[in-house]
């Protein structure tokens, strides 16, 4: 699965539209990665600029968009609203999908390196990314603004994280940062008053609202001995919020920021606010997702809410995501449609021809065409997703059976399990033909000359390798499927015995054609340790395939035969 950051980096020019757009053409020129946003703000003379896409072409996009926000911006005339202190002010770094914090820091510093050592600007780590407690917070970082750089930077104590101590007047500092996916978030009210709606937003902000003597709304605020007002918090941390009026649609709303949907997820926050709401005389009717949202947020939604009402929750994504909107509300003001709304789909490829999209006669045609490919590979993992499929409809089937209500959530389990060993093997579908592919392109590299005839080879052994690692998976996987298929033949829905039965001989198929294109694959490949290696770990899956297989038929044939 590919793995995807978003990158926000925010620029000290909001006015001239032609320079914005010099700096968002060099994020064009990288392939891969999306534009997903550029806003300007008069005011503050910034532009906040989204892109997304997989690491290594994110960091280069926005390395390219920092070189040229140097040679565009002059720092040294620069004023706005907002604090600041480089010509390209932040660039924060956010994991969306199949990639951990860790790993979204170690980018966050290979960019900054990259920043300090070839531009030559003085590089500040902060949030997730900082290498020192006292940076972690962004306004730290800034502190003194441009303005202040030259005092700063002649402080050891200041001293960049990556680039020389240098204060350079047209560019100024850059801070880079890694730190969580922010949600703009808003929930509708069946009310029009945005003092009530700022009441329900003060009831779950983490901030909350200002404590008072005696009457708590006109009472006089409570001061600490600095002279700050002392705040009574509210119910939800890493929360943001406030009421106000929307005259388009002519209710109030909470406008909620999430900075850390690991800390409150969307959810969560809808749950509260229906909580807070209700306890003040109102109802919440719906709510609105401001601009996109990884996936996470959407299936993570489903599951809770499904949960909620003991069901299981091993069902498609497709399943899970219209559960999250349903419940959510989201298409409470407009129509919510997910292929516009979740960063994922926005950026996956819908030019790309996928086997698994297409219908079971069209799979089927295409197989018995003279094309190559899809051949024997891509088949076995189709029957390793059917057949944990199989299995996974008896464990959801056995989650919603009448009567065995308290078992639900064991077999909501063994279902997630089999989804998303299905959806592993349903992408293996297309990647054992992506393999082939690889090795006819190397195939077909040019051989004239010694250096070419070297590179080729070494592509098709590259290419050759990984048409092993593939059906490699496809058998491990597989494999696994067989422990829920078991699971369900001894403990799941009697009626559907046979199901579990037919889900294991697929199972055992998968195992043991992908084991065929292993070693077919393999007799080409000259690394024979790894080849070696593979054959009898291979050889091992397909007899314990060929067990399981054994072990479960007997159990369904003694419960069909009673």
């Amino acid at each position: 699965m590919k793995q995807i950051i978003e990158c926000v980096p925010n620029f000290s020019e909001g006015r001239d539209m032609a320079v914005i757009q010099q700096i968002t053409d060099q994020i064009k020129t990288v392939e891969g990665v999306m534009l997903l946003d550029v806003d300007p703000g008069a005011a503050t003379n910034r532009t906040v600029v989204t892109i997304a896409g997989e690491p290594e072409q994110v960091i280069e996009a926005a390395f390219r968009a920092v070189k040229k926000a140097m040679e565009v911006i002059d720092m040294s005339k620069h004023s706005g609203a907002h604090p600041r202190f480089g010509a390209t002010d932040v660039c924060p770094l956010v994991p969306i999908a199949n990639i951990s914090m860790e790993e979204t820091v170690k980018f966050a510093h290979k960019l900054g390196e990259r920043i300090g050592k070839e531009l030559g600007i003085p590089v500040y780590c902060y949030e997730n990314a900082a290498q020192k407690p006292e940076r972690r917070n962004l306004a730290n970082c800034r502190s003194g603004e441009y303005e202040g750089l030259p005092k700063k930077l002649a402080d050891a104590n200041w001293a960049p994280d990556f680039g020389p101590a240098e204060f350079l007047p047209k560019t100024g500092a850059i801070a880079v940062g890694a730190r969580d996916f922010l949600v703009a978030y808003n929930i509708n009210l069946n009310t029009t008053s945005t003092r009530r709606a700022n009441a329900v937003a003060f009831d779950i902000r983490e901030k909350g609202r200002p404590m008072r003597e005696g009457n708590p709304i006109t009472g006089k605020i409570v001061k600490d001995e600095k002279g700050n007002p002392v705040n009574i918090p509210g119910s939800l941390k890493a929360c943001k919020a406030i009421g106000w009026f929307i005259e388009e649609y002519g209710i109030a709303q909470v406008s909620i920021n999430l900075t850390n949907i690991s800390i409150t997820p969307v959810h969560v926050a809808f749950e509260e606010s229906c909580k807070k709401a209700q306890e003040r005389g109102m109802r919440v009717t719906g709510s609105e997702l401001v601009g996109l949202a990884p996936l996470k947020v959407f299936t993570d939604a489903g599951k809770y809410f499904l949960k909620k009402q003991n069901r299981s929750v091993g069902v498609s994504e497709a399943e899970l995501i219209k559960i999250a909107v349903k419940s959510l509300g989201l298409d409470d003001l407009k129509p919510f449609n997910p292929e516009e709304k979740i960063i994922e789909y926005v950026l996956r490829d819908k030019g790309t021809k996928k086997l698994v999209d297409m219908t079971c006669t069209g799979f089927a045609d295409e197989t018995a065409s003279e094309s190559p490919a899809p051949g024997g590979g891509s088949i076995s993992a189709y029957m390793g997703a059917l057949g944990v499929s199989l299995g996974t409809m008896v464990a959801n089937l056995s989650s919603h059976k009448a009567g065995w209500d308290e078992r639900w959530e064991e077999f909501s389990d063994w279902a997630e399990k089999g989804q998303a060993l299905k959806d592993e093997l349903l992408h293996l579908v297309d990647e054992d033909t992506n393999a082939f592919n690889k090795i006819m392109d190397a195939l077909g590299l040019p051989k004239s000359t010694d250096t070419e005839k070297a590179a080729r080879t070494a592509a098709i052994q590259e290419a050759t390798k990984y048409a092993i690692e593939i059906p490699f998976r496809v058998m491990k996987k597989s494999f696994e499927a067989m422990e829920i298929l078991k699971a369900m033949a001894e403990t799941g829905n009697p009626n559907s015995v046979s199901d579990a039965g037919v889900g294991a001989l697929a199972a055992r198929s998968a195992v043991m054609g992908a084991y065929l294109n292993v070693r077919i694959n393999a007799s080409g490949l000259n690394d024979k340790t790894f080849v070696e290696k593979v054959i009898s770990e291979g050889a091992l899956i397909e007899k314990q395939a060929q067990e399981s297989e054994k072990e479960i038929l007997e159990i369904v044939d003694t419960k069909i035969n009673g």
